[in-house]
């Protein structure tokens, strides 16, 4: 069983910036089966959407369009911390924020939450116009 516990959330004037963090902590042997994790994010009445996504051990990354350009997602391998670099940040981009991973590969495009097995419990970004 692999956790994941986020933080970096809060509350940012437009075109502001946020970084967010999603530590994971467990068996070395589980987390070392992570081959993809991503961010999501979801606000109320709206469904789950995909923000970004990285192959920690390939280094490739995926950004949704609603995100691209305004957000750098990396990993941190020595601390086995996923981050998320969002800058002008926009009102539309307040929600629930999570950190999630699976055991096989990210794709580009593709942001299914179905196949992610872990999920942190998310931390809240509020973006204020």
């Amino acid at each position: 069983q692999v956790r994941l516990a986020e933080s970096g959330g809060g509350s940012v004037q437009s075109a502001e910036s946020l970084r967010l963090s999603c530590t994971a902590s467990g068996h070395p042997d589980m987390i070392g089966r992570i081959l993809c994790m991503a961010w999501f994010r979801q606000s109320p009445g709206k469904e789950r959407e995909g923000v970004a996504a990285i192959n920690p051990t390939l280094g490739t990354t995926f950004s949704a369009v609603s995100v691209k350009g305004r957000s750098t997602i990396s990993h941190d391998s020595a601390k086995n911390t996923l981050l998320l670099q969002m800058t002008g940040l926009k009102h539309e981009d307040s929600a629930m924020y999570y950190c999630a991973a699976r055991t096989s590969y990210c794709y580009p495009g593709e942001f299914d939450a179905s196949t992610y097995t872990s999920w942190g419990q998310g931390t809240q970004v509020t973006v204020s116009s």
